[in-house]
């Protein structure tokens, strides 16, 4: 190692320079994602500068007072081998210590993770299809289901939904996500309550969805069909499903989306006990 190397807190301008790295890495990130994930933890996100370039990046955002998620672990290739990238793994580590930590790797990594106590919890998979591709396709009808905009659903009952698939609150990060410009936040109400919701939003490649939880897979299904629709045509729509829940692998292929990634989510200090089974696509592989 030579010259000075320093670890601080990212400035938000230095959040869109972390997007811009996770696009060359191939990370395909929302266009709107940095203000979103800023809001969630103004200080969860470090920058590794050498000599006052930045060389490194990660993030550890803290969710309410017991878990947190790291995410955008990068070191430029020329730096990599060199000890950078283990002094801001460390200061991330050091961020969060206390509580669950999550984070979703890639898989070859697996045995680094597991050095600093991490442990597989599921793999997760990125699903890519096109917009218009199953257009004839209609969703399995659900008795009582209304679909609405998620704005209408008052924001502590989406907080409370959401945090049934969620490891801690999250308040602050969903008062941006869902209401980031261009994207599309829907809800499914069964029997006059919350049954599920979705946002898809538009990225550097196409468009993601994520989060979409619900309380059926019919419920899924619907959801996955309306906000889809919103997508332009012949557009790429990616979709990232943890792997153990069948229900969403065969919605994926139904609807003949192929993989496109995949990660490995971990966790030190324990797995939370989710239910895997109505997560049909996780928020973000870098925030959780």
């Amino acid at each position: 190692m030579a010259g000075s190397y320093q670890i601080r807190t990212m400035t938000r301008p230095e959040v869109d320079l972390a997007l811009d790295w996770a696009a060359i890495e191939g990370w395909n990130p929302g266009l709107h994602d940095a203000d979103c994930f800023y809001a969630a933890d103004p200080k969860g996100f470090l920058v590794g500068l050498l000599d006052d370039q930045p060389i490194a990046m990660i993030s550890a955002v803290k969710y309410g007072e017991s878990f947190g998620f790291i995410g955008f672990y990068m070191v430029k290739p020329e730096y990599r081998g060199q000890g950078y990238g283990i002094q801001i793994w460390n200061a991330a580590l050091a961020r969060l210590v206390g509580r669950t930590i999550g984070l979703d790797g890639v898989v070859d990594q697996q045995s680094n993770y597991r050095q600093s106590g991490f442990r597989l919890a599921h793999q997760n998979v990125r699903y890519q299809g096109s917009s218009g591709a199953q257009a004839h396709l209609e969703a399995r009808a659900e008795p009582d289901a209304e679909m609405l905009e998620l704005s209408k659903v008052p924001f502590a009952e989406l907080c409370t939904y959401d945090q049934g698939f969620f490891s801690a609150c999250r308040q602050q990060f969903l008062q941006h996500w869902i209401a980031q410009p261009q994207a599309k936040a829907l809800a499914i109400c069964q029997n006059q309550r919350l049954a599920g919701y979705g946002v898809i939003r538009p990225c550097r490649s196409g468009y993601k969805l994520g989060p979409l939880f619900a309380d059926s897979p019919a419920l899924a299904e619907q959801l996955f069909l309306t906000l889809q629709a919103q997508v332009p045509a012949a557009e790429p729509v990616f979709l990232d499903i943890p792997a153990v829940n069948a229900a969403a692998v065969d919605l994926v292929q139904r609807h003949q989306m192929v993989v496109a990634f995949e990660t490995a989510r971990m966790y030190s200090g324990g797995s939370p006990d989710l239910p895997l089974d109505q997560i049909f696509g996780i928020t973000t592989f870098e925030l959780g």
